[in-house]
């Protein structure tokens, strides 16, 4: 994925310089903003379909009082089943909300990704020459990391929403849950908190988008180099870079793997900042099942949250939920990466 984005423009030493054709630069631009962002969408979407119930186990998992009401997640799983507004319907509560989040991240992720590739690339062209050098698998961990902290920003007031919808939110405890709209949920955030409000728990997105996502490209990119040079003495040597120049060519086993991969990576490196940001996005939700807690407990930064959590429950409950995360990321990647390499394929 590394060179994509970038073309080779030769200079007649003996004739006028060729004015670039500036129009056609901005319309090629838009056209791949446009399949990042159509793509992206296509792809995260149907990912958030095949994950959306384990992620809402993960949620009920993160976020259950202490001491913890569910025994793992096979028992909450059971629960949720069992839930008086129905099993898999509680498990596809709210569901609007990620859906809209899933299209955001993305192609967020793919459109910020390219982008710093292209500047990368054109800074290093330009440091050399213009000698067009492929960027190391380094850089490309880096690109996915700012591409992170970009998608950050857009996608910490969708999982506030989101985390609020999937708490099982109760006047007892978390088998009797009180079904909310995202509506509902949007005005009371807002009447609350004020704008400000629905980024509450960005530090936490931050660390875990940004760190994730170079874990999450890293290793995609990272598997289908190591995949290439394994059968490259059996098979026809695979160029590398990003559709044309080799992804996109790769055989479909590959990629499936390599995405597989990357979500496994993106969810296990940084899960405790996602633990301890659903937490604070749930906190007045949680404050609320509990007697013993009072509905005006002021908010907690995320060093003292996590920091109540590590008292409270230790290591185990800052991976709490991560096993099944980790399992739902794999085909959910898989079919994120694979979809997506192919519509750009398709589209040429």
């Amino acid at each position: 994925m590394a060179s994509t984005f970038t073309k080779e423009h030769s200079l007649e030493l003996d004739g006028p310089t060729p004015t670039p054709n500036l129009q056609s630069t901005v319309e090629d631009h838009g056209l791949e903003a446009f399949k990042d962002v159509t793509f992206g969408s296509i792809a995260g979407i149907i990912g958030k379909f095949i994950e959306y119930p384990f992620d809402t186990i993960k949620v009920r998992l993160q976020c259950q009082p202490h001491p913890p009401i569910f025994a793992g997640p096979l028992d909450c799983f059971r629960q949720s089943l069992l839930s008086p507004e129905g099993g898999f319907k509680s498990l596809y509560r709210g569901i609007s909300t990620p859906l809209l989040g899933a299209a955001v991240e993305t192609s967020s992720l793919f459109f910020s990704y390219r982008i710093a590739q292209s500047a990368l690339q054109n800074s290093i062209s330009t440091l050399q020459q213009g000698k067009g050098e492929k960027l190391p698998l380094r850089a490309l961990i880096a690109c996915g990391a700012i591409s992170g902290a970009v998608t950050s920003l857009l996608l910490t007031p969708i999982e506030l929403i989101k985390c609020k919808m999937q708490y099982p939110v109760s006047s007892s405890s978390f088998t009797n849950p009180i079904p909310r709209g995202s509506i509902s949920v949007i005005a009371s955030v807002f009447r609350q908190h004020g704008i400000l409000g629905f980024w509450r728990g960005q530090f936490g997105t931050l660390i875990r988008e940004t760190g994730g996502s170079a874990a999450w490209f890293g290793s995609y990119e990272g598997v289908l180099i190591g995949l290439r040079r394994f059968f490259s003495s059996s098979s026809a040597q695979l160029p590398t870079g990003h559709r044309g120049n080799g992804y996109a060519t790769s055989p479909l086993h590959h990629q499936l793997l390599a995405g597989a991969s990357a979500g496994i990576a993106y969810n296990f490196a940084f899960f405790p900042a996602d633990t301890i940001k659903a937490r604070m996005q749930t906190e007045e939700l949680s404050s609320s099942t509990s007697s013993s807690q009072s509905t005006s407990r002021p908010h907690t930064t995320f060093w003292k949250s996590g920091v109540e959590l590590w008292r409270q429950q230790g290591l185990k409950g800052l991976y709490r939920g991560c096993g099944i995360t980790v399992a739902r990321s794999a085909p959910s990647s898989a079919v994120i990466f694979t979809l997506y390499e192919g519509l750009r394929e398709w589209a040429g």
